[in-house]
C-alpha cells in the first residue's frame, strides 16, 4: 500500500504537510525496497529517519501549538510523548534482535497509528491554524 498525502490527510499548513510528505516518502521507499527483496538493507535507514522525524516534526507541531495557544496542546503533546516512547521500544527491539515478522508488524502498526493521528488530530490543528489562530 502506497501512502499519499490525500485531501483527507492534508492539514492546510504547508510546513506540516511538507513534513508529512517526507514521512510518506520514507515509508513508501521502505515498502518498495521490501518488494524488491531489499527491505533489510533499507530498514535501518527508515528507522533512523523515523527516529529523527518524531523528534523534529513533533517539536515543530508543538511549537506551533504553543505559539498559537492551541486548546488541544496538552492532549496532542501527550500523544506525541507516548508515541515517541512506543516507537523507540519497537525500534530498540529490532536493533537488538533483528527484524522478525512480528517486529516488522509492530513497526507497521506504529506507522498506521501515526497516519491515523495525522488524519484526525493534525487535521484539527491545521483547521485551528487556518481559522485565525494568533501568530
Amino acid at each position: 500500500m502506497k501512502y499519499e498525502l490525500t485531501k483527507d490527510l492534508e492539514t492546510g499548513n504547508s510546513f506540516i504537510d511538507r513534513e508529512h510528505r517526507e514521512l510518506f516518502k520514507a515509508v513508501n521507499d521502505l515498502t518498495e525496497a521490501c518488494g524488491k527483496g531489499e527491505g533489510c538493507a533499507s530498514l535501518k535507514k527508515t528507522m533512523t529517519f523515523l527516529s529523527n522525524y518524531v523528534k523534529t516534526h513533533f517539536n515543530h507541531e508543538e511549537q506551533l501549538q504553543q505559539k498559537n495557544n492551541y486548546p488541544g496542546y496538552a492532549a496532542h503533546k501527550a500523544f506525541h510523548d507516548k508515541y515517541r516512547s512506543d516507537l523507540n521500544a519497537v525500534m530498540e527491539k529490532i536493533s537488538a534482535n533483528g527484524a522478525g515478522i512480528g517486529d516488522l508488524a509492530a513497526l507497521n502498526n506504529q506507522i498506521g497509528i501515526l497516519i491515523s493521528h495525522i488524519r484526525f488530530e493534525d487535521k484539527k490543528l491545521g483547521q485551528f491554524l487556518q481559522n485565525g489562530a494568533k501568530g
